[in-house]
């Protein structure tokens, strides 16, 4: 199959973005004569991330991509960009067949790599969770199935783009049910990321997972996050206050009337802060206002000043104050202040004060609801504070936090062979936990009357699909004997999305999908969905398939 023409496709045309040992499996098979055999796995998660009791789903539209562009070049790579005359040439990477025939044994009949030369995705069929979606352990994000070789081959790539995905969406899911509907939050974290492809998933899946935006500019040039950012202390500092702009005259807002000095009517109005806040003229840093006065001159529908690059008090909010009055002046608006150290709750409360004696000082009511921007190393307990009831900051940047999720750096992804030809696989064990559960199965969502989830269940594919109202016999984990339940709505998870590797339908954007996390969520009950000592969500067995479990346990053929 041939790979989207667009950007993302061509980055996610790696195949051999694998373990080695998913190719020795895929010589045993062929070897065996099994490499058709009718497979299917499953994708899933055994503990919720981060102490809590759900996850969100994310990385299918990765997955898509991947699959629909998988193929195992035979050729040399195209011929590199012009090099300069005496730039050292080195050799071109191998073509991924010949570099897998050089790391497995060299007596390899060659016939199996003509077998790989041929392989793609035409055959392979995926049902997943949509994006956004909450996912529980045990429940399949991913079911795929198709010839035996192929998707044993799928193993470690689709854990590398659904795990961290899923992570860092279900991590920012937490910090936005902190912050609350009403705080803007911002991804910050590019520089603090695992790598350029960390960097651009956690932008991605941070907004799926409910931030507002994004500083990384590649994830709002490739995937549509909306991005923000203004200026670094680097900015104020470069400035002395001796330069000259080369055009320091700045319109009205309206386009009517001549243009004005903006520095000299910063400097005027500079005065009058001063002496409303009781500073003399001079404490404040005359190179922190020519940064800010070049900042306003390029941006002055979207001026925001960097306060603490000096002493917040005695420059930067006085010199942003005699910027934003000039620009008010002229009928701009400037929109915000940031704050990247120290107290920042009351600091927020102490400058939002400042503002509204200005507002009323100065007759500028606009100044009343500048918004106040945070940032600096804000993990869940900074933000729960930043988020308490008073709190003035409107914005809050997190970078670290979020794109390296501390607290658990792995959803600890697995995908685990659950049928072939037809006949149900089950992995025995000493460790109860890693036991999985057999056969091509169907999951669905069992709603309560206001429609938040009671639980998710899991039963046998061929089993018929259970109804609103209907009493159904299930067995909750680890339970010796059944219990009953009577979903007022039942839900399936599972959707079709790839058939014969035919995209079935267009996926959601990831605005789409960010809504759909939202919302899901708004869904789940408040006792599931707090992050601290949250009841555990139940994910229950049908009696076929609890049966079918004992079944092979007992050694007993399905």
């Amino acid at each position: 199959m041939a790979a989207e023409q667009d950007p993302e496709a061509r980055a996610a045309a790696r195949p051999l973005l694998t373990d080695l040992y998913q190719a020795t499996m895929a010589l045993g098979y062929w070897r065996a004569g099994r490499a058709r055999d009718a497979a299917e796995f499953e994708l899933f998660f055994r503990r919720c991330p981060f102490g809590g009791a759900f996850a969100l789903a994310a990385g299918l539209r990765d997955c898509v991509r991947f699959l629909r562009a998988f193929r195992l070049r035979d050729a040399g790579s195209p011929p590199s960009a012009r090099r300069a005359p005496h730039a050292r040439q080195k050799p071109p990477p191998m073509a991924d067949v010949q570099f897998l025939a050089s790391v497995l044994p060299p007596d390899t009949d060659p016939a199996f790599f003509e077998h790989l030369r041929a392989l793609d995705c035409s055959e392979v069929t995926v049902r997943a969770l949509p994006e956004g979606s909450l996912a529980f352990p045990g429940v399949p994000l991913l079911q795929v199935s198709g010839p035996l070789l192929v998707v044993q081959l799928l193993e470690t790539p689709l854990l590398c783009l659904v795990s961290y995905a899923s992570l860092v969406a279900t991590n920012a899911a937490r910090l936005r049910l902190i912050a609350g509907p009403e705080k803007r939050l911002l991804e910050m974290g590019l520089r603090r990321a695992q790598g350029p492809d960390g960097g651009l998933t956690a932008s991605t899946y941070s907004y799926l997972g409910g931030f507002d935006s994004s500083s990384n500019v590649l994830a709002g040039q490739l995937r549509g996050v909306p991005v923000a950012g203004t200026l670094a202390h680097s900015f104020v500092t470069s400035f002395s206050g001796s330069e000259v702009p080369p055009d320091p005259m700045l319109a009205p807002a309206a386009g009517e009337g001549p243009g004005v000095d903006l520095a000299a009517k910063a400097q005027v109005w500079l005065e009058q802060v001063c002496a409303h806040l009781g500073l003399g003229v001079q404490e404040p840093h005359p190179g922190e206002r020519a940064a800010f006065v070049a900042y306003a001159l390029a941006f002055p529908r979207a001026f925001q000043g960097l306060l603490d690059t000096y002493s917040v008090w005695r420059s930067g909010l006085p010199n942003f104050l005699a910027v934003a009055l000039a620009l008010g002046e002229l009928g701009y608006r400037a929109v915000g202040v940031r704050l990247d150290s120290g107290d920042l709750l009351q600091q927020a409360q102490e400058i939002r004060k400042v503002f509204r004696a200005a507002a009323a000082q100065f007759q500028v009511p606009w100044l009343e609801s500048v918004l106040i921007v945070v940032s600096n190393n804000i993990d869940e307990e900074a933000l729960a504070r930043l988020a308490q009831e008073g709190s003035e900051v409107n914005v809050i940047g997190i970078g670290t936090s979020v794109v390296t999720c501390p607290q658990q750096p792995s959803l600890g992804g697995v995908y685990k062979l659950v049928a072939v030809g037809g006949q149900p696989r089950m992995k025995l064990t000493e460790d109860p936990e890693k036991q999985t559960l057999p056969g091509s199965k169907a999951a669905f969502r069992l709603l309560g009357s206001d429609g938040s989830p009671l639980m998710d269940m899991l039963q046998l594919a061929e089993e018929p699909v259970p109804q609103a109202g209907q009493e159904l016999r299930v067995w909750p984990p680890g339970a010796q004997e059944p219990c009953t339940v009577r979903p007022a709505q039942v839900e399936p998870l599972l959707r079709l999305c790839l058939q014969q590797g035919q995209l079935c339908e267009p996926l959601p954007s990831l605005a789409e999908s960010r809504a759909l996390a939202q919302l899901s969520l708004s869904r789940l009950s408040p006792e599931h969905r707090r992050l601290r000592s949250p009841a555990q969500y139940q994910v229950v067995l049908s009696e076929r398939l609890q049966a079918l479990v004992n079944s092979l346990c007992a050694g007993q053929s399905p």
